[in-house]
């Protein structure tokens, strides 16, 4: 059965515009789009001393395991160019699961939902606009709950550039 998976994805090198939009087109290989969030300019969160990002939440449904789609995006980032030189460093390309359904996911190579999603208002203000009532299966709140809930210390704002974000 299909589960529908939150993803955040952000990019702060090259032309991030156009690395968010090829990495959307490709997520179709690991399921089927169903929703794409505006692109969000966001300030660097932990290690600052690096671009701004663009950021944007998108909505899939899949067939496949949590693990099985935490390999093919780790091979999706790495096929774009992501390289892990620093840790929350610089990246064409960062995908992450923010939530897969209703499932709790606690190993020690993938953890779901994410755990410092709700901490982060780069990732909450996109899942808003399109998964505002979706609810976090661990607090039990909804995305908007935990958005208004954010201290309003991270800058985050709808990316004027070439509009609509779905690719």
């Amino acid at each position: 059965m299909d589960e529908v998976v939150y993803l955040s994805l952000g990019s702060n090198l090259g032309d991030r515009d156009r690395n968010l939009r090829e990495a959307i087109q490709a997520l179709g290989g690991v399921g089927r789009v169903k929703a794409v969030s505006s692109f969000y300019e966001t300030e660097p969160v932990d290690f600052v001393d690096q671009a701004w990002f663009l950021n944007c939440a998108v909505a899939i449904e899949s067939l496949l395991s949590p693990e099985r789609m935490m390999a093919e995006l780790l091979r999706l980032e790495q096929t774009m160019g992501r390289e892990r030189i620093h840790k929350k460093g610089p990246r064409t390309i960062d995908i992450d699961i923010l939530m897969f359904g209703e499932r709790i996911v606690d190993s020690p190579d993938l953890k779901i939902p994410h755990p410092a999603m709700q901490g982060r208002r780069f990732v909450l203000a996109p899942l808003a606009e399109i998964a505002p009532e979706a609810k976090h299966p661990v607090m039990k709140r909804t995305v908007r709950e935990l958005l208004a809930e954010l201290p309003g210390r991270q800058v985050v704002r709808k990316f004027q550039g070439s509009g609509n974000s779905m690719p």
